[in-house]
């Protein structure tokens, strides 16, 4: 799922390698079952062999329109932060790619719906320095991933549960 070692620079390492959640294929299952069910019944009650071949043939084109290519776009859709970028790689027959080095983003958002929060997805938003936003759709725990990203634009945090204010005083200041 991730992104070939081989295409990654010197001392570059993967820190997130995700595709899009799972949700996305939820419609494509529900019209698999429904068009397997509604071929099966009319098959059924339909004597004539040449209906018959005309009703699993429609079956057929709509399987191959809303199940395998939904399904194979889900299947290479990859997402990879790095330490130096975020990878994007899609396309069935052929590829798209898209890199954005770390330190040109500006701002690092997420957006969760109802249906998003209960299946644990959102949509990862990323403006660059010229303030174009780049929004990745269903990337799962896009909260954890947000934090990733902006962990690595901030250098890190050492110890991520401490707050400031508390340091502070710790410290004397």
């Amino acid at each position: 799922m991730a992104i070939s070692k081989k295409l990654l620079g010197p001392d570059e390492h993967i820190v997130v390698a995700t595709r899009t959640h799972v949700k996305a294929l939820l419609v494509p299952a529900l019209i698999l079952i429904l068009t397997a069910g509604l071929t099966g019944f009319l098959v059924a009650i339909i004597d004539v062999k040449a209906v018959d071949w005309v009703v699993i043939a429609l079956a057929v084109g709509v399987f191959l329109v809303f199940v395998l290519v939904p399904f194979l776009r889900w299947l290479t859709t990859e997402y990879t932060v790095t330490n130096r970028r975020l990878i994007t790689r899609s396309g069935i027959l052929t590829r798209k790619g898209h890199d954005i080095p770390i330190p040109r983003i500006s701002d690092v958002a997420s957006d969760r719906g109802v249906i998003d929060r209960m299946l644990g997805c959102g949509t990862l938003i990323l403006a660059d320095a010229s303030e174009q936003k780049v929004h990745l759709h269903d990337i799962p725990r896009v909260e954890e991933v947000q934090l990733k990203i902006a962990n690595l634009l901030h250098g890190g945090v050492q110890d991520e549960h401490a707050d400031p204010q508390l340091k502070r005083l710790d410290d004397g200041t």
